[in-house]
């Protein structure tokens, strides 16, 4: 039987600290006007859950949607020019 104990250094040797690191910050960076788009798409939809929706809350809502896919549009061009490496 083989004993895992010699391999347990190697797999615990990089300690956690718990924080992000550099690449997962700028990720998060990169993504964050499509976060507040969706967040704005929830308020919007969250604002008409106990009452029918009015002309003004079906325009709220689209205007949101839209630029949800607005944010995710710029957010697949973004990173398509960072994989082919930004030349144009």
């Amino acid at each position: 039987m083989k004993s895992i104990a010699a391999l347990q250094a190697a797999v615990t040797a990089a300690g956690f600290d718990g924080e992000p690191s550099d690449a997962e910050l700028g990720a998060v960076e990169l993504e964050m006007p499509l976060i507040l788009a969706e967040v704005d798409l929830l308020d919007a939809q969250i604002m008409t859950l106990d009452r029918p929706a009015t002309e003004l809350d079906e325009r709220r809502i689209r205007r949101a949607r839209n630029r949800v896919m607005a944010e995710r549009r710029d957010l697949t061009n973004r990173a398509g020019l960072a994989q082919a490496g930004g030349a144009a």
